[in-house]
């Protein structure tokens, strides 16, 4: 019996309570972690990359196997979870920890980064330029437990926060 072989993926799209939910419940999805990537300070906390001071971003962190669910398929779910044209932040979630990005850990998922963002910048959706990085993955750092599937944890917070960002609303206005 041979052993599935399980990859990693990494996003940034904001806060990254809103980006755990539309990756965690697909056949071939292992795992959606909340976490911290790109920052210059080791094992940063959530108060540290809140204030901008670590350099990190909030990221989701997928494990999935591919043969099940495709990178491309990740990046196409990727891509409507987000405004791709704001280098300021996300929705509500304004300053650099809050910025889009997606970390790469093969030149493959590089290869196809950046071909998803060609077309997305060439299907004329956004007036806009795309300014949401490609870029290599680093230490991931897991995010502190009460981060984790907040929006089981916190149902109440968490619909309260998403509702006022304007997120919702973007995506149906921009991507449904």
């Amino acid at each position: 019996m041979t052993e599935k072989k399980l990859e990693k993926a990494t996003f940034a799209g904001g806060c990254f309570w809103c980006m755990v939910k539309p990756f965690k419940d697909w056949e071939g999805i292992h795992d959606v972690v909340s976490g911290y990537m790109g920052g210059h300070v080791g094992n940063p906390t959530y108060e540290d990359v809140k204030r901008g001071d670590s350099g990190h971003l909030e990221v989701v962190e997928i494990t999935y196997d591919p043969s099940l669910f495709t990178y491309n398929e990740l990046l196409d779910l990727y891509w409507p979870q987000i405004d791709p044209t704001d280098a300021d932040g996300q929705f509500q979630d304004r300053g650099h920890s809050y910025s889009t990005a997606i970390f790469y850990y093969t030149e493959e998922q590089k290869e196809a980064a950046e071909l998803s963002k060609v077309k997305l910048e060439q299907s004329g959706r956004f007036s806009k330029p795309i300014v949401t990085v490609i870029r290599p993955a680093e230490t991931f750092y897991r995010a502190e437990e009460y981060h984790q599937d907040y929006y089981l944890k916190e149902k109440t917070h968490y619909e309260e926060d998403r509702a006022k960002s304007g997120r919702d609303e973007f995506i149906t206005e921009n991507w449904k």
